[in-house]
């Protein structure tokens, strides 16, 4: 009698083991892959437009096309490989009209759980002890990461003062550890 009951309570907790495993690993992102591909936001600025007073009076004026103004790029960096086999180039940059973005340029890495974008003040170190630093002191998350494969851009907010972040990681929130990281060099 006792056995029939001990089998089906062992089965219940093995499955409901089996099924938290499958939530917290999600192993089938070893198979998947998505990738982004976003330009760099243009911000067109309207060119001059031509005297009117200094025109002959015969002729009408016509409008010029507009230019579009090119990013300052303010720091960039390659990322390294934390957790997972990772490379790209991040960068900062300031849009002509004075907003900040993130972009990673050629991001190759893997897929996981509950990715994130993190400006960090955490020294970025190769190996084993670098994996768990970026929690460790300040960071800005910057929203979820849109694809492990591709060029993306990330928005910073205007209130941010990038003096106070010197790397950049891709966190794995999920188990508290960096997928890749990069130092940021101005």
């Amino acid at each position: 009698m006792r056995k029939r009951v001990v089998v089906p309570a062992v089965l219940l907790v093995a499955v409901i083991a089996f099924a938290v495993g499958l939530y917290l690993f999600q192993p089938w992102r070893i198979f998947t892959s998505s990738t982004v591909i976003e330009d760099i936001p243009a911000v067109a600025t309207p060119a001059a437009t031509p005297d009117v007073g200094s025109q002959e009076p015969s002729a009408t004026p016509t409008a010029a096309p507009s230019a579009v103004a090119v990013p300052r790029e303010l720091a960039s960096g390659q990322l390294i490989s934390h957790e997972h086999a990772s490379s790209g180039t991040v960068k900062i940059l300031e849009l002509p009209d004075g907003s900040r973005i993130l972009r990673f340029e050629g991001l190759d890495t893997s897929d996981g759980p509950d990715l994130r974008v993190w400006l960090t003040d955490a020294p970025v170190i190769e190996g084993l002890a670098g994996w768990q630093v970026f929690d460790d002191g300040a960071y800005l998350d910057l929203g979820a990461l849109k694809a492990n494969k591709g060029d993306q851009n990330y928005d910073i907010p205007a209130a941010t003062v990038l003096g106070d972040y010197t790397s950049v990681s891709i966190w794995c929130a999920r188990f508290t550890v960096s997928f890749a990281a990069a130092e940021l060099n101005t």
